[in-house]
């Protein structure tokens, strides 16, 4: 898959935010990683703050679209649960810089960009949501909610953990995932 100017600047961004904080990060330092002009990079986004709000906004909408895809095309709601987490474990691998952002540079989105963000992220934990209580009838929709959320704390804390091979912390991530949830 070819990345476009606009994606390579959100990557870029995000790792630079990740690494030394929003405001520790400038127009023209986003720019120089891309390999251009810090003015340039105002034929993509009005500004710093819009491509925090896009690199937040556009993952959020990937989970989104994948989850659902993921949870859809389950034979069964077991099947749909281990997609699921398979899924978030392989956006929480590949993308580290977005977990931290998030977590950490939440303040600093504007309040259209949080709103929107949240709703995306709402919609996603309800697929989570559905598919727990189908798996799980002793759960209401708040307890399956807080079981979601509780293991989306375990998988996204993998940019703070201490690493071991990918294959082996993605097995480690699922079964411990799937003993949360089910437990």
């Amino acid at each position: 898959m070819t990345t476009t100017r606009r994606e390579q600047i959100l990557d870029t961004a995000a790792t630079l935010f990740a690494e030394r904080g929003f405001h520790g990060v400038s127009v023209h330092d986003i720019g120089g990683a891309c390999g251009i002009s810090g003015p340039a990079l105002y034929k993509h986004f009005a500004g710093k703050d819009d491509i925090l709000t896009q690199s937040l906004t556009s993952i959020s909408e990937r989970l989104l679209a994948e989850g659902r895809a993921r949870a859809e095309a389950a034979a069964g709601p077991d099947e749909a649960l281990a997609a699921l987490i398979d899924w978030h474990i392989e956006f929480a691998l590949g993308h580290p810089a977005l977990i931290v952002i998030q977590e950490r540079e939440w303040t600093n989105l504007a309040a259209d960009g949080r709103r929107e963000v949240r709703t995306l992220q709402l919609a996603y934990i309800d697929i989570w949501v559905d598919t727990l209580r189908q798996l799980r009838g002793d759960l209401d929709a708040t307890e399956a909610r807080a079981a979601a959320q509780a293991t989306f704390g375990l998988l996204n804390s993998t940019p703070h953990s201490a690493r071991i091979s990918e294959a082996q912390m993605r097995s480690r991530l699922s079964r411990m995932a799937r003993a949360a949830l089910l437990a």
